[in-house]
């Protein structure tokens, strides 16, 4: 091979895997992602040089210290590997980076469906008939349903509180000042965030748009919001607490990004969001568009 020559396959729409097939996320902070004659690496900040398999990784997340060269992002959007900015272990949520889909034909049936007060309420329903199973929610407007929701997660975070003999006092978080916030709330915001990324990475990839949703607006991804909604309980209000109670009063990262990534992985939440994405927009069997 000549000098400076790279050798790779040719990456087809056929040749990728599914967004349910991938892994779901790798976080990454403090080092470097490049490419070398034939692949994406990272270089921490030791120096270790670490090959990353792109093509079968659904989001790269990434935190503080870290540079992308513009090569490692073009392959990774070739293997539709989304790239998201973070906060530290995913605390916050900062941007993603688009990834082109094949074709427009889910987004032109998203933008369908919002855009009519009949199907857009359609769906909300059928959003939230996935957390009030046994409620009678034909003709109840949106504002009522999401009234039901909000006493239904006060009500969860109770619950939970004294299942696990944690103290609480109410949902709270101050953006910029993670640590004025106590413990539960830490692990609330920190395992949101990574839902958000990971839930925005799918969309993306799916062919739809994070900003057009059917219940929450008036924010920058209501779609995320309204999916992270069907996930939250057992994803990250559970664990919150019960993270709570075992590292009794003070936070450690390592262990909330590990318990998370576990339950991520348990659940089959990319199996989940394709599977629940296309039921909710009326997409029987699932396009292949770029995964």
């Amino acid at each position: 091979m000549a000098k400076g020559e790279r050798l790779f396959v040719k990456v087809t729409r056929e040749s990728l895997p599914q967004v349910k097939d991938k892994y779901p996320f790798l976080y990454l902070e403090r080092g470097r992602l490049e490419i070398d004659d034939s692949s994406v690496k990272w270089v921490d900040s030791d120096a270790n040089v670490v090959p990353i398999p792109v093509a079968t990784i659904n989001t790269l997340l990434l935190g503080p210290g870290t540079t992308v060269t513009h090569e490692a992002v073009k392959t990774a959007a070739a293997a539709n590997c989304s790239v998201c900015w973070v906060g530290e272990d995913s605390l916050l949520f900062y941007a993603a980076g688009f990834l082109p889909t094949a074709d427009t034909r889910n987004l032109k049936l998203q933008m369908a469906l919002a855009c009519s007060a009949e199907s857009s309420l359609k769906i909300a329903r059928a959003m939230f008939a996935k957390r009030f199973p046994d409620a009678e929610l034909d003709g109840k407007s949106l504002n009522s349903m999401m009234g039901m929701e909000g006493n239904r997660v006060r009500a969860l975070y109770q619950q939970k509180a004294e299942e696990y003999g944690v103290g609480w006092k109410g949902r709270q978080f101050t953006p910029g000042k993670f640590q004025l916030s106590d413990l539960t709330n830490q692990v609330l915001t920190a395992t949101n965030a990574a839902l958000y990324g990971i839930l925005c990475s799918a969309v993306h990839s799916m062919g739809y748009s994070p900003h057009i949703g059917f219940i929450h607006s008036g924010s920058p991804l209501p779609l995320v919001y309204d999916l992270a909604d069907l996930y939250k309980e057992q994803l990250c209000i559970d664990l919150a607490f019960s993270l709570s109670r075992e590292m009794a009063g003070r936070y450690d990262k390592h262990k909330v990004s590990d318990a998370f990534r576990k339950r991520v992985i348990a659940i089959d939440l990319l199996n989940k969001i394709t599977a629940d994405v296309n039921e909710l927009m009326g997409v029987k069997h699932a396009r292949r568009t770029r995964k």
